[in-house]
């Protein structure tokens, strides 16, 4: 079974001042590019809603392997939706990626799907980022682990492979008005195809 992808799409948007993930990056939202990424090597995506998931239907309607699924606890913190995320799961194995993290490309994806063992988690010049890929067979521990920790912490506490990759971009996430810039010009004189 190919892997399947969860984006992380609930959260407050805090520090960007506004609903980041609709934010437009030459043509295509936030959120479009983290789904055009992912896509390319999964057939089903799951984006987890939260603050403002109702903005997102319009948006994630016209495409048919992305389902939206909401977490009312979102505002108790991001590993909430990791595990509604994962509770939706049907796969042998899947990515996690925040949703304004937007530029990831598909090398990533496959290289991370082909790393043995049961996590593996990208890195740029020694600097971890994401996605990270999972093995299935671990949702019952995250389902178990407490609500207020972290993904990072749960990795933390199991043995992963580090995959370098060549791929800054899963550093690039957007939280605020100069990352925004950054993503922009990232995309612009790097040619990143985030399918616009």
């Amino acid at each position: 079974m190919t892997p399947e992808g969860i984006i992380l799409a609930a959260g407050l948007s805090h520090r960007s001042g506004d609903f980041k993930l609709l934010r437009m990056l030459n043509g295509r939202t936030v959120l479009e590019c983290s789904i055009a990424g992912m896509a390319a090597v999964c057939e089903r995506i799951v984006v987890v809603g939260g603050f403002q998931a109702e903005r997102l239907k319009p948006l994630l309607a016209k495409y048919p392997g992305v389902e939206l699924v909401f977490n009312p606890d979102y505002a108790a913190g991001m590993f909430t939706s990791v595990k509604t995320g994962v509770r939706n799961v049907l796969s042998d194995s899947f990515f996690i990626l925040p949703g304004d993290i937007p530029l990831v490309p598909e090398a990533v994806y496959r290289l991370l799907a082909a790393a043995p063992g049961d996590i593996a988690v990208p890195a740029y010049r020694g600097r971890r980022g994401h996605p990270v890929h999972i093995r299935s067979r671990l949702i019952p521990f995250i389902l178990a682990w407490p609500d207020g920790s972290t993904l990072a912490a749960f990795i933390r506490h199991r043995t992963f492979a580090t995959v370098a990759v060549a791929a800054e971009e899963i550093l690039l996430d957007l939280d605020t008005a100069a990352d925004y810039q950054r993503l922009i010009r990232r995309r612009e004189d790097h040619k990143v195809d985030c399918g616009g």
